[in-house]
């Protein structure tokens, strides 16, 4: 498990570190991995470049959100 999650951090990451903790955190913040994570780019797209194409909103909210659920 990383120490903390952050901007850098991969979608990938947060999904095989959480779980469903953390496909629902994303969710929640607006980022759908949907059923089996088909699209193989958006895996490996940091979570700051995904909030920089408003797939996630509060980026800020969403990192203290996966740092608490760690």
């Amino acid at each position: 498990m990383p120490d903390a999650f952050g901007p850098q951090t991969k979608v990938r990451e947060v999904v095989e570190t959480l779980g469903d903790r953390g496909r629902e955190a994303l969710l929640k913040h607006g980022y759908d991995v949907g059923e089996g994570f088909v699209d193989v780019l958006s895996q490996y797209q940091t979570l700051e470049h995904a909030a920089r194409q408003e797939r996630i909103r509060d980026l800020g909210g969403l990192l203290r959100e996966l740092n608490s659920a760690g």
